[in-house]
This record gives C-alpha cells, structure tokens and sequence, in this order.
C-alpha cells in the first residue's frame, strides 16, 4: 500500500508542476523541462513555495528566455511577462521588476545545476553511434574568461587583474567546461577566480574529471598535456589525445619508432610535487608514462592510443582539428547568448546567471539534436545561432505545443540551414572597425567627475 501512496504522491506532484507551467503558457522552455526525461530531476529540485506571482517553474523560464535574448535586462522579461499573461486573459500584474528579481535569487542555483549536468547526460548517452569517433564518445575540455559588473562584491570574489588600476578594471572570472563532441552539449563546468593560487585552469579542469567515464577520450589543447592530469586519466580508464606542450623537446629519434614522426616514449615521473599534491598522492602516482608522439599537420600530438594499427596518424590528426568546436562552443555561450559581460551584482547571482546561461545552451543543443535525429544529419553540421533564434521566434508565438505539430515543423526549419565545411580555417583574432576615439578611463569613475566638475573637462594623461 505504501507503494503505491508513492506512486499516487508523485502522480499528483508531476500533475502540479504541470498545470504550473501549463498557467504561464508563454514561458516555453518548461515544455522541454518537463519532458519524461527531465520531470524527475525538476521535480527533487523544486524548493517548498507558497503560490506567487513568479513561482520556480516560471521564474527559471523567464530567466532562461534572458538567456536567449539580445535585450537581458530584466525589465524586458518582466514586460514579456505581463504581456503572455494579457494574450492569456489572466489578470493585470505590476511591471516593477523587484518581485521578478527577488524570484530570482530564490531560485535554487542546485536545480539550475542538476538540469543543466542532466541534459548534457542525456544529449551524451542518447547520441546516435555514427555521431560519434570511431563509436567513442569524445569529451573536449577548454576554458575561458567572464567579465561581470564592477562591484565591491563582485571584487571580492572574482577580483580583477592585477595589471589594472583599482576603480579602472572589472571583476574577471574563470569558466573551464567540459562539452560532449557530438552534440555540443555542456557536460559539466567549474568557476572561479581568473587569479590566485588554486585557480588556474588546469587546477579547475580537475575537478571535471569524474564526469569522464571509462572508454571515453578527452581532446584538449596543449596547456592539458600535463603529467599529472595524463596519469589520472589513465588510471580512470579515459584515453587523451592532446597538444604536446611548448615547454617539453619531443626527439623522434628516441623512443620505439612506429613510423614517420610517430613513437612510442616514456615520461619520467616529475621529481617536483605539487603544491595541491599530498606525498601520499605522490608516491601513489606510477613512475612514467607511456605515451605515443606523432607529428601531424606541422603539431605533435601526445596521445595514450598507441596503436598505429587501431589508430593511425592520419585519423589523430582528423580527429585533433575537431577540437576547435570547443571554441566555437564557448563563442555560441559567450556571444551568441550574451554572456560574455554577465549583469548580475553579487557573486551568488552572478555564479546563478552563469548556469542559466549554460543551460539555454544545454536547451537549443538539445533541439538541435532532435532535429538532427529527425533528418538524418550530425548536429555538427547544424546552425547553432539558427536554431536559437527559431526556438525564440516560435516560442514568443506560443506556438511550441507537440500536440499541434509545431514542434515538427521547427525542427524541419532548424535542420535547413546547414552550417558550411571549413576544415583548416584561419581567421585573424583582429578588429578591422576602428573604435571611436574616447580617450580611456585611466582613473575610477568617481575621480573623474571630481576632475570635470573642477577643471570642465577630463584631462588626457598622455597629455600631461
């Protein structure tokens, strides 16, 4: 009997988070979240709420739909809003935004987190076999950095760098990621200072390594070909194919010789031990590496698949330069979502804002995948800035319902616009447009209003 009162309970529970977002019809992406594979995890998340005006359900959808807009602030979500809830006949609502962002920081940032890590599982597990390299999955592993609002708060935590003067720079954080190769889908994500001991990116790359599985193959840059990082991912079973580092002199004439520029060598064990490193942990580490070098494409690669029969060079090489789509993963975040200069003013909204962002991402990669399913092509291939800019036009229509077949349609449409073939490309990291010809801020902002309201004007220090 206690069995099926469980049951009964939780029927009932699923049928109130429904009929929740089923009151705010507008804020789509719940039609998403409430799917059969991510209700459950929706569902343990969802804190203990008197009914408001902006409960969890759409106070997340409003937040995600921030995301996914060119124009964030918060006012604009909040007008939305009102609007969806007018098209709905539901009664009139004040438009002051301190309600919707006092909903906010209620928000639990764990529910955030456990949808955004579940998405990506389930984008991961449920990829198609001839997405995938040689039937494996490959996880990519890169970071970034985030600016945010200058505040005292925001300072503290994530301070700016040090070659900026104080009331001059802003607060700078760091992001490492972990994304699945072929559905682009965030993994999991770490964050933290831009500096300081303990937050570089190799140290917060670490704490990503229990979302790798055994079988799978991490692909990353050189800053990852570290000893240590190598070695623990081989005891976990995860194979890595990596950029050798600038540092280490690779001697093709040592080692076993496997063909042109391709050998097998051993890496001695570092006689240093790291800072973060205990002597237990040291001495537990094995004494060397056996690695396999190869020369391809005018870079050495370091790799634990040793085998040439298995793997050859040519398909390292392949494989090596489909690590760039970490990059353009992280442009699609960052600049095509906006979330290169977040908004928020205290750390804890700021480290909220940030997930919600990686799980609009997590949201589109998720319909970019469906439709690729659909149509039979690698969501690779698919328009990411295309399919969120569909997802926002056919969401503000209300038209994102499966019972009226509008789904269907939006991913026919998303599966249209093809993105081209670009192997070996090179792009300048440079601006042709000029910027305008203000002079820069070489003091805080508050100094300066003292300089103009005294001298009329803001003196150049150039010119002084």
């Amino acid at each position: 009997m206690s069995h099926r009162k469980e049951a009964f309970d939780r029927q009932q529970h699923c049928r109130r988070i429904r009929r929740r977002v089923e009151a705010g019809r507008a804020m789509q992406f719940f039609n998403v979240l409430t799917g059969p594979e991510l209700l459950e995890t929706t569902e343990a998340h969802l804190p203990e709420h008197r009914e408001r005006l902006y409960p969890p359900t759409v106070t997340l959808s409003m937040f995600l739909q921030q995301a996914l807009s060119a124009d964030s602030c918060c006012q604009r979500a909040v007008n939305a809003w009102a609007a969806s809830r007018a098209a709905e006949g539901l009664a009139t609502q004040s438009v002051r935004t301190g309600g919707y962002c006092r909903a906010r920081q209620r928000l639990p940032l764990a529910m955030v987190q456990a949808l955004t890590r579940e998405s990506g599982r389930l984008l991961a597990q449920r990829a198609a076999p001839d997405w995938r390299w040689r039937g494996r999955a490959v996880k990519l592993l890169d970071g970034t950095g985030i600016s945010m609002p200058d505040t005292a708060a925001n300072q503290r935590v994530f301070p700016q760098p040090g070659s900026q003067a104080k009331g001059v720079g802003f607060p700078l954080a760091r992001l490492c990621a972990l994304i699945d190769l072929s559905s682009g889908a965030v993994l999991e994500a770490a964050t933290g200072a831009h500096q300081g001991a303990g937050h570089s990116e190799l140290g917060l790359s670490r704490t990503l390594l229990s979302a790798l599985a055994p079988a799978d193959v991490l692909l990353a840059d050189a800053l990852y070909a570290n000893y240590w990082l190598i070695a623990e991912l081989t005891a976990a079973g995860v194979d890595v194919v990596l950029r050798q580092h600038g540092s280490r002199c690779t001697d093709f004439r040592r080692g076993q010789r496997l063909g042109t520029r391709d050998h097998v060598v051993h890496w001695p064990k570092p006689a240093h031990v790291p800072a973060w490193m205990s002597r237990a942990q040291y001495r537990a580490m094995p004494e060397h590496l056996t690695l396999r070098e190869v020369k391809v494409d005018g870079r050495v690669l370091v790799t634990t698949l040793r085998d040439p029969r298995a793997v050859s060079k040519a398909q390292l090489g392949e494989l090596y330069r489909r690590r760039w789509h970490i990059e353009l993963d992280l442009r699609c975040i960052k600049t095509t979502l906006g979330m290169e200069v977040l908004r928020c003013l205290t750390p804890a909204m700021i480290e909220k804002e940030l997930w919600v962002h990686l799980l609009a991402y997590n949201l589109i990669r998720l319909l970019m995948a469906q439709a690729a399913a659909d149509h039979g092509v690698e969501p690779r291939r698919l328009s990411f800035k295309h399919a969120a800019q569909l997802w926002s036009e056919f969401s503000a229509r209300s038209l994102c319902h499966a019972e009226t077949g509008s789904l269907t349609l939006l991913f026919a449409l998303i599966a249209q616009q093809r993105v081209g073939h670009r192997p070996g490309r090179i792009e300048p990291r440079a601006r042709k447009r000029r910027p305008k010809s203000f002079q820069w801020l070489k003091v805080s902002r508050h100094q300066a209003r003292r300089q103009i309201r005294r001298l009329g004007y803001l003196p150049n220090p150039a010119h002084a």
